[in-house]
């Protein structure tokens, strides 16, 4: 059986909106995630756990939907550039950026130790200054959303030392298991589960939009052939299944249940994926959020809104998050969410504006 579409196609080359909509949903996603307060909270009844699973799970298809848009979007490049011209390219837009948003994370941090020392209650700005710096810089980099571009890197990296492979099927079946070695660990435990471990676990992602992109006009007649419906309702389906894993690895007690690769959060974000290409372009979405022009800007952003400007507002409210119930709880986080969004978008709209708007990338 031929398992490989002809390769007589040139590779896709023009402006798709429906990828600036997907990224604004996958953003949207990704910033709600981090908002929860849910992290570490475990109730007692089933339909509370079920409840706090079904929100931290409904938008979990972000991580990997980005990786998916982002192969998409660079399979021409890869074809145009050298890998050194598209490096170049990749330092100016994007980790260019990212360093100075790491470096002002970082300050930020080590202002507050500073503040903390000058109130009394931590002199280790003082005492262990450069061990608490590099803790900072290994902490930022490897525990924080910050992480991504880093991974995201990588996989560029492996793809393009790959790239006279970049098409083949086996390939892509070799990066799906080195993922599914990933699903499989939430069970055994062979290495620690945090998505910071998962370099070579998102690769494969990212290799599917390049294949998508390379043979897209044959895989949309396909999607238009395929009522709106069945999409909807393989989404539902996956997404249950999503929520059963997770309510079942708590139950085991595993620290990390809402994992982006898990098995059944993997198909589920494929599935989500399919029904936004079915969906398209969102003009709403377009016209609003500008996702081109503003998404990256608004992940560098949204972190340090939410490690400091939300925790100056929240601290002195003393929230007791195991004190409430599963549905306060959902308030608050989507509260969160609306605060910390709004701030890192029209903080990420003004910079555009400005002549450094260049730090905000694109």
């Amino acid at each position: 059986m031929n398992t490989e579409l002809t390769q007589d196609e040139a590779p896709v080359k023009k402006s798709f909106d429906f990828i600036d909509t997907i990224r604004c949903i996958s953003m949207i996603g990704i910033v709600f995630e981090h908002c929860s307060v849910f992290w570490e909270l475990n109730y007692t009844s089933n339909i509370d756990t079920f409840v706090e699973v079904s929100i931290m799970q409904l938008l979990k298809f972000a991580t990997i939907a980005f990786f998916l848009i982002s192969g998409f979007l660079i399979n021409h490049k890869f074809q145009e550039y050298t890998p050194l011209e598209y490096l170049k390219n990749r330092f100016n837009n994007t980790i260019k950026p990212w360093i100075i948003w790491v470096l002002i994370f970082i300050f930020l941090n080590l202002i507050d130790r500073f503040v903390a020392y000058k109130k009394g209650s931590d002199e280790r700005i003082i005492t262990e200054t450069f061990s608490l710096i590099g803790r900072e810089f290994i902490d930022t980099i490897f525990f924080t959303s910050y992480w991504f571009i880093l991974n995201f890197l990588i996989c560029i990296a492996i793809l393009l030392l790959f790239k006279k492979y970049l098409y083949k099927i086996w390939f892509g079946l070799i990066l799906g298991l080195i993922s599914i070695v990933y699903s499989i660990n939430l069970y055994y435990h062979w290495f620690i589960t945090q998505h910071s471990t998962a370099l070579f676990g998102f690769i494969f992602y990212l290799w599917l939009g390049v294949y998508l992109n390379k043979y897209y006009n044959k895989f949309q007649v396909k999607i238009k052939k395929i009522p709106v419906y069945v999409f909807v309702l393989m989404v539902v389906l996956l997404l249950i299944a999503s929520n059963l894993e997770a309510m079942y690895l708590i139950k085991l007690g595993n620290d990390d249940p809402y994992n982006t690769l898990k098995i059944t959060n993997i198909f589920y974000s494929l599935g989500a994926f399919l029904l936004l290409l079915k969906i398209g372009n969102i003009p709403f979405l377009q016209k609003k959020f500008d996702p081109r022009n503003t998404t990256f800007g608004i992940y560098l952003v949204h972190s340090v809104v939410i490690g400091r400007l939300l925790q100056l507002v929240l601290q002195p409210l003393r929230l007791e998050y195991e004190q409430y119930s599963v549905w306060t709880n959902g308030f608050i986080t989507l509260l969160k969410f609306i605060l910390v969004y709004s701030a890192s978008f029209w903080l990420t709209k003004l910079i555009l504006k400005t002549k450094v708007k260049w730090i905000v990338g694109r």
